[in-house]
């Protein structure tokens, strides 16, 4: 038996006081973190997460998941925890993950529930929280030239098309940073939400949460990388939320009017940030799968184009050059 799994089962047995119980791989992670499912032998079941210290640090795990507790929010409880060591025994949340559960006469009621609990996200207390700065969304931004365009398509931009997308980035982090700013989870989309059937959904996957823009974990959900829906779908939902967040006190009448352009740019940026996040998940993590959700990803800078004639250069770049290489490679 590894050592590390040796620590981990005495670390049950020591300090969470089981004796008798199974332990079988949960899911995988773009991370050096482990989740276990463990089965009790009186029934029930717990998720372990194995963090190697030196390479994972729980405390941000620990903090956000308190934080979003006492929101409301349906996280993990945590039943037992050892920071030094790297370990964290959590409630689990099953594994009816909202993409496998989808569909178009489950959608409004999920999507009621995931919208119910992203207000209770935004409202939660960020006090402490790094801030979605310049800095952060430029890195973002820079992964789409670096891995997609460079690394997997070695596509040569022209100093014409390099200046457009300066400028393009630009753009795209002044309107984010304009935004009201609110507690955000970062990847609130179908893999990181789960059907429950008490306080649905479950959320999972926020380690990372920010200060940051108002539309970044709506554009995420609705706009999602992994599934896709007709725009006016989207457009109800995007208006039914600015209704429920301006109830919430998130954002005054005057933001509220500027919200769907918000949407629009904020969702570029992530999508361009998603791409190149697939891309290196190929070349540095040996992860092709990912490789796939590439097409619908730009696609969707593409559509937003035709509402946001200010992204013209970038929807042809992709569309002219980006895509057709992504089909032929």
């Amino acid at each position: 038996m590894p050592q590390r799994e040796a620590q981990l089962r005495d670390w049950l047995g020591d300090c969470c006081g089981l004796d008798s119980f199974d332990l079988v791989p949960a899911s995988g992670d773009a991370s050096f973190r482990r989740y276990f499912r463990l089965s009790l032998a009186g029934g029930g079941t717990r998720i372990v997460m194995d963090a190697p210290p030196g390479r994972e640090d729980c405390r941000p795990f620990v903090d956000v998941t308190g934080r979003l507790e006492r929101a409301g929010v349906h996280v993990p409880h945590i039943h037992a925890q050892d920071l030094e060591q790297g370990f964290l025994l959590l409630e689990d949340l099953g594994d009816r993950l909202y993409l496998g559960e989808l569909d178009r006469n489950s959608v409004q009621a999920l999507y009621g529930d995931a919208i119910s609990a992203l207000l209770r996200i935004q409202s939660a207390d960020s006090s402490g929280l790094a801030p979605y700065d310049r800095a952060l969304l430029e890195r973002e931004m820079a992964l789409f030239s670096d891995w997609l365009l460079g690394t997997h398509l070695s596509l040569a931009l022209s100093p014409a098309e390099r200046g457009m997308l300066a400028e393009t980035f630009e753009r795209l982090v002044l309107s984010a940073r304009e935004q009201p700013q609110v507690f955000v989870h970062r990847d609130y989309h179908s893999r990181n939400l789960l059907r429950c059937p008490g306080n649905n959904p479950g959320v999972i996957d926020y380690q990372d949460a920010v200060i940051g823009p108002v539309t970044y974990d709506l554009v995420s959900l609705l706009r999602d990388c992994y599934i896709e829906w007709p725009q006016q779908d989207v457009d109800a939902w995007l208006a039914g939320y600015i209704a429920l967040a301006q109830e919430h006190g998130l954002i005054a009448a005057a933001a509220a009017a500027r919200m769907p352009a918000w949407f629009d740019l904020m969702g570029v940026q992530r999508h361009l940030k998603a791409a190149g996040i697939f891309a290196r998940l190929h070349h540095r993590d040996g992860k092709p799968g990912y490789l796939a959700d590439i097409p619908r990803t730009l696609g969707y800078i593409v559509t937003v184009a035709r509402r946001q004639t200010a992204l013209a250069d970038l929807a042809d770049l992709i569309a002219s050059r980006v895509l057709p290489q992504l089909e032929a490679a």
